[in-house]
């Protein structure tokens, strides 16, 4: 004669954030930035410049800029032009778009790292998930085993 095994004593319940995880996938910079993004006008032409002067191309032509005046500052040859040329003109021009261009870099890396976080941790979830499934049928599984000690420890002290 079977009997049912009792349910396990312990009953999971998932956090919270889990169900509000599942809502959300990794998301591009584009998405969250069509999310969390320039709204005004201000806003828009501030990225929209930063795009366009982050780019080795804007430092092509800085660099070109910055070459109109250098003759002039050369043949009046006063150092403190010279000098003043290159540090207010030549590198502020030309390093700016390559510094941007440097940090976009980086903020790529960041973005794929924190990505691959992402998923790595939505794995880790599924794979607790898995255990506690599995955990709950070996509950189910020895206290079926004690119930069924019990029967026959009960049939033993009969005889």
């Amino acid at each position: 004669m079977a009997l049912n095994a009792p349910k396990a004593k312990f009953d999971y319940e998932p956090h919270p954030h889990i169900a509000g995880r599942k809502k959300h996938k990794a998301d591009n910079a584009e998405q969250i930035l069509s999310e969390v993004g320039p709204r005004t006008l201000n806003q828009k032409l501030g990225l929209f410049i930063t795009k366009s002067v982050g780019t080795m191309w804007a430092a092509y032509v800085f660099f070109g800029l910055t070459l109109v005046s250098l003759p002039a500052v050369i043949m009046t040859g006063d150092p403190v032009l010279i000098v003043a040329w290159i540090a207010q003109t030549f590198l502020q021009l030309v390093l700016l778009p390559i510094i941007i261009v440097g940090q976009n870099i980086q903020a790529a890396a960041a973005e794929k790292r924190a990505v691959m976080t992402y998923e790595d941790a939505a794995a880790v979830l599924d794979e607790a998930v898995k255990i506690q499934k599995h955990l709950d049928h070996q509950d189910e599984s020895l206290a079926h085993l004690v119930t069924r000690l019990e029967q026959i420890e009960e049939k033993i002290s009969k005889r």
